[in-house]
C-alpha cells in the first residue's frame, strides 16, 4: 500500500508583535499630543493654542516636557506653541548610528516639521542643544524663520580648528564632552539609576549649585562632577522628575548622546557657512549661574552676539538662574518669548 501523502502544514496567520506599552503622558491644560511623519520618521509633538507658530526645541537630557510652562503660556498669549521630542528622544524615532544625528539631519527635521504642521514659517526657541539647533536653522534656512531665541548656548561662529582637539588642548582629556564620545560609556553610567542620576545632573547645574570642574575624574564618571547627596531642586516636582525618569528609563540616553558624537562631523559639514551671519531677529536668554556663560563678561555678551546675529533685539541675563533656563524661570522666559514673538513682522 502506498504511503499516505504528507499533509500540508496548517496555515498560521502572521500576528504582528504588540506595540510597547508606553507610560501615560502627563496632562497639561489645553495641550494635545500626536505623532507626525517628519523627514520619513515618526516625531512626537505636544501642541497648544492657535496663531503664529512657535517651535520649542529642547536640549540634553530633556524632552518636550521641558517646555511645559511655555506651551500653556504662549497658547494663552495667542500663539500656536509646539514642542517636539527631538530626534533620539522620547517618543520620536531614534535612528541607529551616530552619523544619523548631524546638524544637517537635525535642521532637516525642523524644516520638515514646519511643513508637516502646515506652516510656512515659525519662531524658533531653543535651549542647550536645542539652542544650537535653533541658531543653525536660522543660519541655514532664514526664509523659514520669523525669529530665533536661544537660551543658555549663545551662537558662536564656526571655529578655525576642529572642536575635539581644541577641547583637549583647552580643557584636558577628561572634559565631559570628550567623555561622551565613547559609545556605551556615558549611557551605561546614566542608565544605572535614572532618577538619581537626573537629580544629580539637574541639581548640580541649577542656579543654587556651586561651580563645578567639568573634567570627569580619572577614577569616576560624569555624574561624579556633582554632589552624590544632591536633592531635587524646587523648580522640579516629584511628578516632573517621574516624567523624565520614566521616558529615559525606557529609551536610554544614546539618542541624546549621539548629538555630542557629531561635533567633528558638524565642523566639517558647516565649512560652507564659515563667517556666515544669522539674519532673522534674535533673542538670547541665560542665567548668570549657568556654567555655559558663568565665566564670560556679561557686559559684552550682547555686543559679541550682535557681530554674528545683527538682528539681536536683546541679550538678557537672569540673576540666580542656572542652566535650565525655561524651567528655572518659567514666567520670565514665557514673558520674554511672548514679547519677542509679538514684535515680529
Amino acid at each position: 500500500m502506498a504511503e499516505p501523502a504528507e499533509l500540508p502544514a496548517p496555515h498560521v496567520p502572521y500576528v504582528p508583535p504588540a506595540p510597547p506599552v508606553l507610560p501615560e503622558l502627563p496632562e497639561l491644560p489645553g495641550v494635545t499630543h500626536r505623532t507626525l511623519r517628519v523627514a520619513g520618521r515618526a516625531m512626537h509633538v505636544a501642541e497648544a493654542g492657535e496663531g503664529p507658530l512657535v517651535l520649542l526645541l529642547h536640549g540634553f537630557p530633556e524632552l518636550w516636557y521641558s517646555w511645559r510652562h511655555q506651551l500653556t503660556g504662549l497658547a494663552g498669549a495667542g500663539f500656536r506653541a509646539v514642542a517636539p521630542d527631538l530626534r533620539g528622544y522620547g517618543r520620536t524615532d531614534s535612528p541607529a548610528g551616530a552619523e544619523q544625528y548631524t546638524i544637517h539631519h537635525l535642521v532637516g527635521d525642523v524644516v520638515a516639521l514646519i511643513g508637516a504642521l502646515g506652516e510656512r514659517r515659525a519662531v524658533l526657541a531653543g535651549h542647550d542643544w536645542g539652542s544650537q539647533l535653533a541658531w543653525h536653522t536660522a543660519l541655514m534656512r532664514p526664509d523659514l524663520v520669523r525669529g530665533v531665541a536661544g537660551m543658555s548656548i549663545p551662537y558662536r561662529p564656526r571655529p578655525g580648528l576642529p572642536p575635539l582637539p581644541a577641547m583637549r588642548r583647552a580643557m584636558g582629556e577628561r572634559f565631559y564632552m570628550l567623555y561622551f564620545q565613547e559609545p556605551g560609556c556615558a549611557e551605561a553610567e546614566l542608565g544605572r539609576d535614572v532618577p538619581a542620576g537626573l537629580v544629580r545632573l539637574l541639581a548640580g547645574t541649577s542656579g543654587e549649585a556651586p561651580a563645578f570642574d567639568p573634567a570627569v575624574p580619572a577614577d569616576g564618571g560624569f555624574l561624579d562632577l556633582f554632589p552624590a547627596d544632591a536633592r531635587r531642586p524646587d523648580w522640579l516636582t516629584a511628578a516632573d522628575l517621574a516624567v523624565y525618569a520614566g521616558e529615559f528609563a525606557r529609551t536610554g540616553f544614546t539618542g541624546g548622546l549621539n548629538w555630542y558624537r557629531n561635533l567633528h562631523r558638524n565642523w566639517d559639514l558647516t565649512a560652507p557657512l564659515n563667517r556666515a551671519r544669522i539674519e532673522p531677529p534674535a533673542l538670547y536668554l541665560a542665567g548668570d549661574h549657568d556654567f555655559v556663560v558663568r565665566d564670560l563678561d556679561h557686559t559684552r555678551l550682547a555686543d559679541d552676539l550682535r557681530l554674528w546675529a545683527p538682528g539681536l533685539r536683546e541679550a538678557r541675563i537672569l540673576p540666580g538662574c542656572g542652566h535650565w533656563t525655561q524651567q528655572e524661570r518659567p514666567d520670565e522666559v514665557t514673558a520674554a518669548l511672548v514679547d519677542f514673538a509679538s514684535a515680529l513682522d
